[in-house]
């Protein structure tokens, strides 16, 4: 399934309705415009680019010189960077530069950016004129795997995280890997936990060519960009996103098995709630949950230790955290009592069975999590109640 460097994949995404292609190729952000044309947009029609100055700087004139060559009338809208921009507010500016462009339901918005600029653009896009068209055009390796597919949009409240958002697929996911050549490494990383949950939920072949690349290499063999190299980073690319969109297809608005996208999640959230949004990347988090998941799996006798330490060790070679953080764990009871996955009062956790496999339970106690939780914090000064 790998590509060589030069190769343009295709995958699509294949809804019932709004089907869409997902491209991975290297050159092809500078293709964007004339993409766009193909999918059907007309010379003339508004398109509005949500970025931040991080991404703005090396590739906000390279898309809108591709959007200009096409014909289209596109302007940019520059957003602060940040878990802790991802609010109602930084959506009300979306919307006061699609008021000012006078966007219209034929128009487009186009997220450059991270998770963080998706999410929060994909919103605007959804609420803007009760839904216009949103693009994605990922520039990091978490939301080229994962949150730039399967048209989850929202922002955080202060109680949880993405409590306020919509379902809102995208027109096209545009992934040029060249980006990620000034993507921060502690970036990179985050986006790893992703890739790695991938292998847990659904690809074991995928988790043994991380295995095997890390065997093959030092102990943060997948650490950064330089360490995986092109080949294999193609390979992680496109078997996410292909992984992806085979479950955003069969559950597209998460009533069953899109929920199995949530391993790591659950425990993650916890974390980027209680430490502050901001203090860990979304992606360290998931590595944190995904460690604790395993925990309480191997307590409830679901999994063996031995996969959860295979599962600990490519945490590790991907130079993530897995120590949970010291919390109150009354707080995070209370906190994973708000998550978006608790149905008629039960929480459901997605726990791993097998490498490649996961179940959705209901029926964790108290007590396991905490016991897990302990575990996890190997010695901290964490949940001594």
């Amino acid at each position: 399934m790998a590509a060589t460097p030069a190769a343009i994949r295709t995958i699509a995404v294949e809804l019932s309705t709004n089907p869409y292609p997902v491209v991975i190729g290297e050159g092809c952000l500078a293709q964007l415009g004339e993409r766009l044309r193909q999918l059907g947009l007309k010379a003339g029609t508004k398109v509005l680019v949500v970025t931040n100055p991080d991404v703005d700087r090396p590739y906000g004139a390279t898309v809108l010189a591709s959007l200009e060559r096409a014909g289209l009338a596109a302007e940019r809208l520059v957003i602060e960077a940040g878990e802790d921009q991802k609010t109602p507010a930084t959506v009300g500016l979306i919307h006061d530069a699609a008021f000012k462009q006078r966007l219209e339901r034929g128009s487009l918005i186009v997220a450059l950016g991270g998770g963080v600029v998706g999410d929060m653009a994909g919103f605007a896009a959804a609420t803007w004129l009760r839904g216009i068209a949103v693009v994605q055009v990922p520039t990091t390796l978490l939301a080229m795997v994962d949150a730039a597919i399967g048209g989850k949009t929202g922002v955080n409240h202060p109680g949880g995280k993405n409590l306020i958002g919509a379902f809102h697929q995208p027109r096209l996911v545009l992934i040029d890997p060249l980006v990620l050549s000034t993507l921060p490494e502690r970036e990179f990383r985050a986006g790893m936990a992703e890739v790695i949950k991938y292998g847990v939920i659904g690809d074991p072949g995928l988790f043994d060519a991380l295995e095997t690349a890390a065997r093959q290499q030092p102990a943060t063999a997948l650490a950064s960009r330089e360490a995986v190299g092109a080949e294999l980073l193609h390979t992680l690319l496109e078997r996410s996103a292909a992984a992806k969109a085979r479950v955003v297809a069969a559950d597209e608005r998460e009533g069953g098995l899109r929920a199995i996208l949530n391993y790591g999640h659950t425990l993650g959230h916890v974390v980027e709630t209680l430490c502050g949004y901001g203090t860990w990347l979304h992606g360290e988090a998931v590595a944190i949950g995904m460690a604790a998941a395993g925990e309480i799996a191997v307590a409830m006798g679901l999994w063996s230790p031995a996969d959860q330490a295979r599962q600990l060790a490519l945490i590790d070679a991907a130079g993530l955290p897995r120590q949970w953080p010291p919390l109150d764990p009354e707080a995070v009871l209370r906190c994973l009592q708000g998550d978006k996955k608790v149905l008629e009062g039960r929480l459901r956790f997605v726990l791993p069975t097998v490498i490649g496999s996961v179940e959705i339970r209901d029926d964790v106690e108290r007590d396991t999590i905490l016991e897990a939780l302990r575990a996890c914090a190997q010695g901290s000064e964490l949940l001594s109640g």
